[in-house]
């Protein structure tokens, strides 16, 4: 893989919506190599330049650093590639809206159309089922294991008090559901809000579900959000 357009976009796009600060980051998996994927290096997401990436090996391990510094949380993406053969792109993000979630009881629920995915299941991974006492960073293989097997074949995970992270049969695919993931938790924050104690929120159902979730590739809001992000990247060479 040599032209890293889309990937930088995808960073840009993620940092614009407000979905990964300066900590989060994106993988791909290599198209010419199914046993490789490729990522930034240790870099504010809005910096990203194609001159950034980095390959790395299902270990997870730099196949060339080129003087680069890694991710610290590249294992993230290396376990759940190695366990999910089908996902073609893997984001880790601190996305706000989402992060109450891992740390109460309440369940996250698809409330809208464009978030159908969530009703294929969210779990949330505990580290501390893991590792007692971390620092919450997925600093190594074995952790990175434990989260990819409590996403095992869902669209996404939650990581208690830390973010969430988001897979997709290809990156047009998990930047939407990074982007529905996180406007569904602030809706449903406000449907719950609205409803008060005594009131009730009317959720998808499991068929409402299947039938959206077999068209949504979000090729519309990426082609959209893509262009706005090209024209802004010429502007910026151009100042």
């Amino acid at each position: 893989m040599t032209n890293f357009q889309d990937l930088v976009i995808a960073y840009r796009i993620l940092a614009e919506h407000g979905i990964i600060d300066a900590y989060g980051h994106i993988s791909v998996r290599s198209p010419t190599n199914p046993e490789r994927f490729w990522m930034a290096r240790s870099i504010a997401p809005e910096l990203v330049t194609e001159a950034d990436m980095m390959e790395f090996g299902m270990d997870s391990e730099p196949i060339d650093a080129k003087g680069f510094n890694p991710v610290i949380e590249r294992y993230i993406h290396g376990e759940v590639y190695k366990s999910r053969p089908e996902v073609m792109a893997v984001v880790h993000n601190h996305s706000p809206s989402v992060i109450p979630f891992c740390c109460t009881n309440t369940t996250l629920q698809p409330i809208f159309h464009m978030s159908a995915f969530i009703g294929l299941g969210v779990p949330n991974w505990e580290i501390r089922d893991a590792q007692e006492d971390s620092d919450m960073l997925v600093r190594n293989a074995y952790l990175g294991e434990s989260l990819a097997k409590k996403l095992d074949g869902h669209p996404a995970a939650l990581m208690r008090g830390h973010g969430a992270v988001v897979v997709g049969e290809s990156l047009a695919v998990a930047v939407g559901r990074s982007v529905y993931l996180e406007q569904n938790a602030r809706m449903q924050f406000q449907a719950e809000m609205l409803a008060g104690d005594d009131g009730e929120i009317t959720f998808m159902s499991d068929k409402e579900v299947a039938a959206n979730v077999v068209w949504q590739e979000y090729g519309r809001f990426w082609n959209l959000v893509r262009n706005k992000m090209i024209k802004k990247l010429d502007a910026e060479k151009l100042a």
